[in-house]
């Protein structure tokens, strides 16, 4: 993993990426472009600092770009005009107080490389820059804070809009049986991607409604023959998972090498996992035992050398079963 710090001096762990909050992601995908205040109001180096108090005043700012031939030269702030106002010195142009070190950022920019400017200085506002260099807006603290409550409120309103349209997808279907199906290949070895299959899964049994206890049995059970796949498989597999109103199937097939002792296999701590995925952490031997603990019922089959065939299901309660039209949490 590579030296990537979050805060000062500290390495990212995987535990950290696992609590990295919508927030922080958000950070990463906004661009200032898009929570910065556009069209800012600006003063010229001659106006008067009584007129930049006036114009503080009314138009409720702290701060202003100074700009001079559609270039930004300065910013004037509130502390300017305090001290202005100490020297009784008001009727002095903007540019005697202005400061002239200017930290600008561009439109394009992640919101995450602002709050690094001012976490790391005492800044509070950053003129935002085109390619060209002309002041396109300017950015404060509280222009991000907007930004990504906004952003949430947006990603809330999707993810709900996602969630009715998968609650309804049996709706108004006029069949003797319907279904949704999901397939996932998996690849041997792919450590990298071990768990993407079943998250995705359980993220779409939530989606349709599933109450978050048969989305976690399913997880669960998927998440164990999905590293099975990955750990065991000769070539990989494939899980095939179909949702019916009344009932969770999921079939995992692949090509070798099979299970020599089928009920071997099956006792707790039993594993034919090598030593080095026994390094990463994978092949305790409890796979099969967790899934059978997730299942209403299983069955294995196997031949040596050839490959192996796992069923699964996972039966709804009347209160938990997928019904046309509604969340799933109700049987019409």
């Amino acid at each position: 993993m590579g030296d990537i710090s979050r805060g000062q001096g500290r390495t990212i762990t995987d535990q950290d990426a696992e609590n990295i909050t919508r927030v922080e992601e958000l950070a990463y995908e906004l661009k200032v472009e898009t929570v910065m205040t556009r069209n800012p109001i600006t003063v010229s180096p001659e106006t008067k600092m009584n007129v930049a108090l006036e114009l503080f005043r009314g138009s409720r700012i702290s701060g202003a770009p100074v700009v001079s031939q559609e270039k930004i030269i300065g910013i004037i702030s509130i502390e300017d005009l305090i001290r202005s106002l100490q020297n009784n010195d008001l009727d002095s142009p903007v540019s005697k107080y202005m400061s002239t070190d200017i930290l600008t950022i561009r439109g394009t920019d992640p919101v995450i490389e602002a709050l690094k400017l001012f976490v790391n200085t005492n800044y509070g506002r950053l003129p935002v820059l085109d390619p060209d260099e002309k002041l396109v807006g300017i950015l404060t603290k509280g222009n991000i804070t907007s930004g990504l409550l906004k952003a949430l409120q947006i990603d809330y309103h999707e993810e709900e809009v996602r969630r009715y349209r998968a609650s309804h997808l049996f709706q108004d279907i006029n069949s003797d049986r319907s279904s949704l199906i999901l397939r996932y290949n998996i690849k041997q070895g792919d450590f990298i991607h071990g768990g993407a299959a079943s998250s995705a899964i359980k993220l779409a049994l939530l989606r349709l409604g599933a109450s978050p206890q048969i989305a976690r049995r399913t997880g669960i059970a998927v998440y164990e023959a999905e590293m099975n796949l990955i750990i065991h498989s000769s070539d990989g597999g494939v899980i095939r998972v179909e949702i019916e109103p009344h009932q969770i199937s999921i079939n995992i097939t692949d090509d070798g090498p099979g299970i020599e002792d089928i009920e071997l296999a099956m006792r707790p701590g039993y594993s034919t996992a090598n030593d080095n995925v026994r390094e990463l952490g994978f092949g305790a031997g409890m796979g099969l035992v967790n899934i059978q603990r997730c299942v209403d019922s299983m069955r294995l089959e196997s031949v040596y050398g050839k490959g192996t065939n796992l069923k699964l299901k996972i039966l709804l309660e009347k209160e938990e079963k997928f019904s046309e039209g509604n969340t799933g949490n109700k049987e019409k």
